[in-house]
């Protein structure tokens, strides 16, 4: 999933937030949070078997991802990408994205993982269609799977990318995951280490752990 040719500017704000007020207001400022300094994991080879399609998590299922940055956790959408969900609580529950690495950050923009070769040309070894609803937007908190422009919409692999910037602007090509729904201060402390020019971290950041839970 690219945005050169779609997005000519990228525009970076940083802001400073500081505490202000009386002496008896008792408002703090909340931690910047940073990531640990870790090495990056070295790429895997992987090809795996295409899993069932038709046995997609339950509603309410979450993946939630420990990583050197900080957890975050994405609620996943069987009723909206049947297939797709079922695909990546499949990879969540084989290991396949622990250690891996978040490999492009593009601050104002995306955070896009889940490749095990690490330089966002992997895969898993199987591909699934699944074109997401035409009036599908990917904004704030979205999660969906990353493709090539060459590729059909729908089409993902292994790779996903969660939206932190306000709206992409993107066509509705890229199959839905979810969203995210814990993790805020994760995704700012991978974002403030991310390149604009280059689109990569400044420091390697580890999926360390990704775990399913399934609820009925």
């Amino acid at each position: 999933m690219r945005r050169r040719g779609l997005i000519t500017s990228l525009a970076v704000a940083v802001l400073a937030l500081a505490a202000c007020g009386s002496d008896d207001d008792d408002s703090t400022t909340t931690p910047t949070a940073k990531c640990a300094d870790v090495e990056a994991p070295a790429p895997k080879k992987v090809k795996l078997k295409r899993p069932d399609l038709g046995d997609s998590p339950p509603p309410g299922a979450r993946a939630q991802f420990a990583t050197n940055c900080g957890s975050f956790t994405i609620e996943l959408e069987p009723e909206k990408a049947p297939r797709t969900t079922a695909s990546f609580g499949y990879l969540v529950k084989k290991g396949f994205y622990d250690d891996t690495s978040i490999h492009r950050v593009a601050p104002d923009f995306v955070i896009q993982g889940g490749d095990p070769l690490g330089d966002g040309t992997g895969g898993p070894g199987y591909f699934v269609d699944e074109p997401p609803p035409a009036n599908t937007s990917y904004t704030e908190d979205v999660v969906a799977m990353a493709k090539s422009e060459a590729e059909p919409p729908g089409r993902s692999g292994s790779q996903f990318y969660i939206v932190i910037g306000t709206d992409l602007g993107l066509p509705p090509d890229y199959a839905l995951v979810g969203k995210l729904v814990e993790g805020d201060a994760t995704m700012r402390a991978i974002e403030n280490i991310g390149d604009p020019a280059t689109e990569t971290p400044s420091q390697p950041v580890v999926i360390e752990k990704a775990t399913l839970i399934e609820e009925g």
